[in-house]
């Protein structure tokens, strides 16, 4: 079993136990992290749904996200992922939200670098956005490798935030 599927495992069992729920909403890793929760058994009993948002229009359109936002800061920000999160719990009454947003390549987006991303995970008790720049590994010059690469780690470092979430609640 490889650690991110560890971490959705201990993630899973640990909502359970607290009988929380989480939803998700997704960019740059474009339905990742819903793979990586639903491929547990027993998720259904602690995930609400998701959403993956890909191109910046749908994150106002599916999401509610504030278009005002998006125009000014751009789909790869702290704000916007914050307000992803927000609108997803929201939507599928789910005790936390969580969602990605970033540039996993090949090439910069709008000044923003490959491996610039963003984890959000909103709760009762608040939000918490934390910004990662995230490299390929050695050896990863292939472009699809890289996409990969920042992709998965995308979705490690969402799992990981969620957990780190749980100690507040």
């Amino acid at each position: 079993m490889s650690t991110a599927s560890d971490a959705a495992v201990q993630l899973v069992a640990d909502l359970g136990e607290r009988k929380l729920t989480v939803a998700v909403a997704e960019s740059v890793t474009g339905g990742l992290l819903m793979g990586a929760l639903t491929a547990v058994p027993g998720a259904s009993d602690v995930l609400r749904g998701g959403v993956v948002v890909y191109a910046t229009d749908t994150k106002a359109s599916q999401l509610g996200v504030d278009p005002d936002l998006l125009e000014t800061n751009g789909p790869v920000d702290a704000e916007v992922a914050a307000a992803m999160a927000r609108a997803v719990r929201g939507r599928w009454a789910a005790d936390i939200g969580v969602a990605t947003t970033g540039v996993a390549g090949p090439d910069p987006q709008a000044g923003h670098e490959v491996g610039e991303v963003y984890v959000a995970v909103v709760d009762s008790v608040g939000e918490h956005v934390e910004r990662f720049s995230l490299q390929p590994g050695a050896g990863s010059a292939d472009s699809e490798q890289v996409r990969s690469r920042i992709r998965q780690d995308t979705v490690d470092a969402a799992l990981g935030q969620i957990r780190a979430r749980l100690g507040s609640l």
